[in-house]
């Protein structure tokens, strides 16, 4: 499968060297308006040709696959002209800048009968993966709910995210649009579909634009709960604290299944004190357990061998409208459904 990618930003380095690692994979070729992010990037990772136009690097390189990996307020013109193309494309989140535009780009692509994934890697974080086999396995019994409380500890002081993000700062939607869009899409692929949301938010950090802590309760159709804790000032016990960014609890009638900020996964049984350690596979790789090479080789399996896809933009639909009506929740000091 011929790949090409577009951008060469902090968080491409774990897109490239996953795709390296696919011995059915070819990156052909990259695109960047800066020339010399796009040289360092290309010797690197070994791609042999580089643009700075999105168009002629399609025309001229017919890939298979397109790869964004770029800010929101490129994306829409971006999955046009693939969509031009007719290239398949995997695109970064957060995704586009709004609503709004995340249907347009939808719109775009079906009426090109062209497939658009979004790049949301939680959900193939391995302990989440593991999390849903416990799950479908009934381990746990009737679910009650689910509570993440996010830990990173990196948004601290005049410093804050420069030396990786630095954009973080200036962005006015922040904890939500960014991070907890990851953990409201986990939510999802645990308990179902969202019917209910209320939230209160709060900058702690006086330097950044935008919310950087706050509260976020979700109620699912099927009566089950979802509680997502998040402040990036405060940090976890771990021995690298952007592992699982924060630890979660998975709590039903039978059992309650712990994730640890190492990326252990514990039971422990109703009515008992001792836990016990789930055993299961996973590379401390990358980024997240690996999860960038999980998901991209999931697209890339799909594309190959027509099986199922998981995140076609379509779906990951329903996380924007969870994150519209969270900030609204905020806004209007009430519980909103969806």
């Amino acid at each position: 499968m011929r790949v090409a990618t577009v951008g060469t930003g902090y968080f491409s380095q774990f897109q490239y060297e996953a795709w390296n690692r696919m011995p059915d994979v070819d990156l052909v070729a990259l695109c960047n308006r800066g020339a010399e992010g796009a040289r360092r990037v290309a010797e690197t990772y070994g791609v042999p040709a580089t643009y700075s136009d999105l168009a002629e690097m399609l025309a001229e390189e017919t890939p298979d696959l397109l790869d964004i990996i770029t800010p929101p307020v490129t994306h829409l013109a971006m999955i046009r002209t693939a969509a031009a193309h007719k290239v398949p494309i995997i695109c970064q989140k957060p995704f586009c800048q709004n609503l709004e535009e995340a249907k347009e780009a939808i719109a775009v692509c079906d009426k090109a009968g062209v497939l658009l994934v979004v790049h949301e890697n939680f959900r193939f974080q391995p302990w989440h993966q593991q999390a849903k086999a416990v799950i479908e396995a009934g381990e746990l019994g009737d679910l009650y709910q689910a509570s993440f409380r996010l830990r990173p500890g990196d948004g601290q002081g005049p410093e804050a995210y420069l030396d990786r993000q630095p954009y973080f700062q200036k962005m006015e939607r922040f904890l939500v649009h960014e991070t907890a869009i990851h953990m409201i899409d986990v939510f999802r692929f645990l308990l179902g579909e969202v019917e209910g949301v209320y939230a209160r938010l709060e900058r702690l950090n006086p330097v950044i634009a935008g919310e950087d802590a706050g509260i976020i309760l979700l109620d699912f159709e099927n009566g089950a709960r979802g509680l997502f804790d998040g402040n990036r000032l405060a940090d976890h016990a771990a021995e690298n604290r952007r592992l699982t960014m924060g630890e979660m609890l998975v709590e039903g009638s039978k059992a309650v299944l712990r994730l640890d900020g190492d990326g252990h996964l514990f039971l422990r049984r109703h009515g008992h004190n001792a836990e016990q350690e789930v055993a299961y596979a996973w590379e401390n790789r990358g980024f997240g357990g690996d999860c960038v090479y999980r998901l991209q080789r999931h697209v890339v399996d799909h594309l190959l061998d027509g099986g199922p896809v998981m995140n076609r933009a379509s779906d990951y639909l329903a996380n924007l409208r969870i994150e519209e009506a969270v900030y609204d929740s905020h806004r209007e000091g009430r519980r909103l459904r969806l």
